[in-house]
């Protein structure tokens, strides 16, 4: 062996020194699932096994992995200019892509904020929500609301109005005046629904409740997961999102859809403001954004909202937020490249076609052991078992291990296992991932 193969082995071989995010870093350090490549549906383990990824990595691969045209876009890109400033000065690939993204968007959702992630992505929406609701005259709506069970992102802001009760126990009195509504999930009317509950839809008049409570005038904006996500795969009741514009249309209260899931072909269409026909006033995006290959987020916002701030004399800065890598060279080649591909694979709308399968096949597992709800919309599903008395999260993890051995990759949160693959899965591919999780299953105890 090479003497620099023996120091990379070295500090390969040392996992101390990374404290790992969302991790049970002990229990991972003990026995280490190491990943060394990935292509297309596979990551390839550091032992030479090939592990079908039913992720998407972290609900962000969404063209898969190693993609020709978005490797070529990022390398082409670092050659070329690896940095650019993003304030007071620009770089032409910037405005291509927020072009690009503006036209997939519905009208009047045409300017977009680019951000470093998801997380950064929801700071920045809450923040032109509060900023806007000043500039027009109405500095009284200083209120935030979330939802019960909610995800966005691990900021302060995004764990204050998010409901993860772990996100947020440790960490504090988090922002003020920032209230949460109902989750929407409800088995014992709804459990094991394929595609969206007949039941639920009046949950939405929960904002009503909190509007009553704090006085229309103090709420400056509600922020909701179209389809929560990282709490389990939360399915939206019929009607549920029409209510909640319709309530907050008539409170003068901005809408704010968390798309960081959801958003580029995910449902089978380009976004959920699409599949559920709802038009927010802000929108929320990251991962697919580049298929997860260099982090990047982009905020959509109204035309409205935009012009708001387009107001006094032209060389004052019209708002005061930004980061150092908003708008990132890399991150925009590496986007523009994503964007081609899902154009020239039809893959922000080919969920669709596949979305039947894989609920035929998700709710073929609904006879397994302690299995006691099963979930799905578009590519998206979630198996939730009955918790081990006393020992909560343990069973799903269990599971999450043994299938990592049998050669595919799942997520889970509680004792919830949640599925969102890459949308170039074959049907093929979907038997796989559904019958090796069914072998999972029937051995987990």
């Amino acid at each position: 062996m090479s003497t620099t193969a023996s120091a990379a082995q070295a500090v390969t071989n040392n996992l101390e020194a990374f404290w790992m995010p969302f991790t049970a870093n002990r229990q991972f350090k003990q026995n280490p699932r190491m990943f060394v490549g990935a292509k297309d549906m596979h990551y390839t383990t550091a032992d030479g096994r090939q592990v079908l990824d039913g992720t998407a990595g972290l609900w962000c691969c969404n063209a898969g992995h190693g993609r020709p045209r978005i490797v070529e876009a990022v390398q082409k890109q670092v050659a070329e200019m690896d940095y650019a400033p993003a304030f007071q000065m620009g770089h032409p690939k910037a405005f291509e892509l927020a072009a690009r993204l503006s036209a997939l968007m519905p009208s009047p959702l045409d300017h977009v904020f680019f951000t470093g992630s998801g997380s950064e992505s929801v700071d920045t929406a809450l923040k032109i929500a509060l900023a806007y609701q000043r500039t027009i005259g109405q500095g009284t709506r200083t209120r935030l609301i979330g939802r019960e069970r909610g995800y966005h992102g691990v900021g302060f802001g995004g764990i204050s109005v998010g409901g993860i009760v772990n996100n947020r126990k440790h960490f504090g009195s988090l922002l003020t005046g920032v209230d949460h509504m109902r989750h929407t999930h409800d088995p014992s009317r709804n459990a094991f629904s394929r595609g969206m509950p007949e039941s639920g839809a009046e949950y939405a008049e929960d904002l009503i409740r909190i509007a009553q409570l704090h006085d229309p005038s103090t709420i400056a904006a509600v922020i909701v997961e179209p389809v929560a996500g990282s709490t389990g795969v939360l399915i939206p009741p019929k009607h549920y999102l029409q209510r909640l514009r319709q309530i907050c249309d008539e409170h003068g209260i901005l809408l704010i859809f968390d798309e960081v899931i959801t958003g580029f072909g995910r449902l089978g269409t380009p976004f959920a403001v699409d599949y559920f026909d709802v038009k927010p006033d802000l929108v929320t995006t990251a991962k697919g954004l580049t298929s997860g290959v260099v982090p990047m987020g982009a905020v959509f916002c109204t035309k409205t909202i935009y012009d708001a701030f387009m107001h006094g004399p032209e060389h004052v800065i019209e708002l005061f937020h930004g980061y150092t890598y908003s708008a990132h060279p890399v991150a925009c080649a590496a986007a523009l490249g994503t964007l081609d591909t899902y154009e020239e694979e039809g893959l922000l709308t080919r969920a669709a076609g596949l979305a039947q399968y894989w609920e035929d096949g998700l709710h073929s597992l609904k006879d397994c052991p302690h299995v006691i709800d099963i979930r799905n919309l578009g590519l998206i599903g979630a198996v939730e078992l009955e918790p081990i008395a006393g020992e909560p999260t343990k069973r799903a993890f269990s599971a999450f291990l043994k299938a990592y051995e049998d050669g595919i990759l799942i997520r889970t949160t509680g004792d919830i296992i949640a599925l969102s693959p890459p949308l170039i899965i074959s049907k093929d591919q979907i038997d796989e991932l559904f019958g090796k999780l069914r072998k999972v299953l029937m051995n987990t105890h």
